[in-house]
């Protein structure tokens, strides 16, 4: 695979790896994902590192989509905006991103009901760590997508060519996420 189509599909070489990587920790199960029952889950919940690229973009397409939903970052500050390139694209894209702001894990109140989906195995594993979340649903949103991709590898920073991949999965996947989960409906 040339450099330009890895850079395209996966932002990097370490970004094919961990995709690489992550198909075989779901396939052996090792991933951390504990499912919902589906007619308890009442809000989706994003979470990726810093609360500006994949979660808040997946936590506004949602909202949209008429999802009760919300999104918190495992490594950020509360009040950060989405990242501007997000925000550029989103906005070609007809979504409207200028109002988000970073949550920390920190600052996010859980509630009952809560379906946290991640980004990558890895938040997987952290959520599984953390007392405030760690009792709740987990499961990867790529595993929604079409075709399923466990790890949703993060833009910031990266390439943008990679960046209308990452979104256009993300779309995917919180389209049939929302369809999966008709009780989390706001």
């Amino acid at each position: 695979m040339s450099l330009p189509v890895i850079t395209k599909r996966f932002a990097t070489l370490r970004g094919a790896m961990r995709l690489a990587v992550s198909y075989g920790e779901v396939s052996l199960g090792l991933s951390g994902q504990r499912k919902p029952e589906p007619g308890e889950v009442r809000r989706l919940v994003f979470v990726c590192h810093g609360n500006i690229c994949r979660s808040a973009y997946a936590h506004v397409l949602a909202k949209r989509a008429g999802a009760n939903a919300a999104s918190f970052g495992l490594s950020t500050a509360t009040g950060n905006p989405a990242h501007p390139p997000v925000v550029k694209l989103a906005a070609r894209r007809g979504i409207n991103m200028t109002a988000h702001r970073s949550i920390d894990i920190d600052d996010f109140a859980a509630q009952p009901g809560d379906l946290l989906l991640a980004m990558e195995t890895r938040h997987l594993r952290k959520l599984a760590a953390e007392p405030s979340v760690a009792h709740l649903p987990r499961m990867l949103l790529g595993s929604f997508a079409t075709p399923p991709v466990p790890h949703l590898h993060d833009p910031y920073d990266e390439n943008e060519a990679y960046l209308p991949m990452c979104l256009t999965r993300i779309e995917r996947a919180v389209a049939a996420l929302v369809r999966s989960y008709p009780t989390a409906s706001s």
